[in-house]
């Protein structure tokens, strides 16, 4: 049995940042990771164009900088890059291949007992720590809805994280379901490939430019966020005008208070609003069934035939299944219960499961390992 101070499970961006701290602090640890490398979500499932959409210095995890030379919007390139640097001048190892099945509090030795299996065997390892970090992340398993008539939809169906490139579909009809950023970007990316392409926008959403959310980011430093938060959307109306008439409302509650309560994110634009503006995507309500081989229909009445589905759904987290013991922590879906909240009991902690972004991992992160060196000290 392995016995470090603290186990991690994630090596996404949250969990090489608390290994990063505990590191510096020389705080034993180890770092089980279910894929087969470190930051997979970012290696391995994100599309080809992506870029982080603030501003780097909002990205950055603890005690390491971006480099000068890396653009304002770090691209996927240059933020895997970073990730490279950052667990190389850190000494961090996660154990890839380490898929946990349980993770229980041992009252006797006050140790935190976890059983992970190597993934491509049935070999169970099993470690034991003080402490133990839950650093799964925010999109842990890919989730797409049920559809009726889904299974006889003759054309592709993908989730976004099988997604690179609409280079494969020029002249193809394409719906995307789900239009938060990355369903957004993607269906720009097909769009610019020359792709017929289509969004299921089903619930209110705001949109933003780039330095609508950098601008707000800064001034919320120095003024209420009531105030803030209603420039933001009074420029947001200036800039963009009536969304009703592209198929898109506006919430009632702004930008910054939906994040807060919700863990919803405005849309921050790179380009799809003039396509949707222009009609080269055109914008759809919500999915009611699917008929034969390729012909959507949708709430409205209205029914399109399309070649591939692209679901840009999001994620659903499966801690619950493992983590026996918890019901302080995290909810049933596997973020924080209230915000921000990195410490449970009995030496539990969460790394970026408050939904603030990778600013909120690296917050998450230095308070863990400080309050880890205290109980050490």
């Amino acid at each position: 049995m392995q016995e470090p101070e603290a186990i991690i499970v994630g090596a996404g961006p949250s969990g090489l940042a608390v290994a990063a701290c505990l590191n510096r602090l020389s705080i034993p640890n180890i770092v089980l990771e279910r894929e087969d490398c470190f930051a997979s979500l970012w290696k391995k499932k994100a599309y080809d164009r992506l870029h982080l959409h603030l501003a780097k210095q909002y990205c950055e995890l603890p005690h390491m900088s971006f480099p000068s030379t890396c653009p304002k919007y770090a691209s996927k390139k240059d933020f895997l890059q970073y990730l490279d640097d950052y667990v190389s001048r850190f000494n961090i190892s996660p154990l890839h291949n380490r898929l946990v099945e349980s993770a229980d509090y041992d009252e006797v030795t006050k140790r935190w007992v976890v059983k992970a299996r190597k993934v491509g065997s049935d070999e169970i390892q099993q470690y034991s720590g003080r402490f133990l970090v839950v650093a799964t992340g925010e999109t842990s398993d890919e989730f797409v809805p049920e559809v009726e008539g889904l299974r006889s939809f003759g054309g592709e169906v993908i989730h976004s994280t099988k997604y690179k490139s609409g280079e494969k579909y020029v002249n193809k009809s394409v719906l995307v379901v789900g239009a938060g950023n990355s369903g957004m970007e993607i269906a720009l990316d097909l769009s610019n490939h020359g792709a017929k392409t289509s969004i299921v926008v089903r619930s209110p959403l705001h949109i933003l430019s780039r330095g609508m959310m950098y601008l707000g980011i800064e001034l919320l430093k120095y003024f209420p966020f009531k105030a803030v938060e209603y420039l933001v959307v009074l420029l947001s109306k200036l800039k963009y005008g009536d969304l009703t008439q592209y198929g898109i409302p506006r919430p009632n509650e702004g930008p910054f208070s939906m994040k807060l309560k919700y863990g919803k994110y405005p849309i921050i634009d790179v380009g799809t609003f003039h396509k949707i503006k222009c009609r080269q995507v055109q914008v759809l309500p919500a999915i009611a069934s699917i008929r034969g081989a390729d012909e959507v229909e949708f709430v409205n009445g209205e029914s399109h035939p399309f070649e591939a589905i692209v679901f840009a759904t999001g994620f659903k987290r499966s801690t619950h299944k493992w983590l026996k013991g918890d019901n302080y922590m995290l909810n049933e879906d596997g973020f924080s219960k209230s915000y921000p909240n990195w410490k449970g009991k009995n030496g539990l902690y969460c790394a970026g499961l408050a939904r603030r972004g990778l600013y909120g991992s690296a917050m998450d992160a230095q308070n863990i390992a400080n309050d880890i060196n205290s109980a050490l000290s």
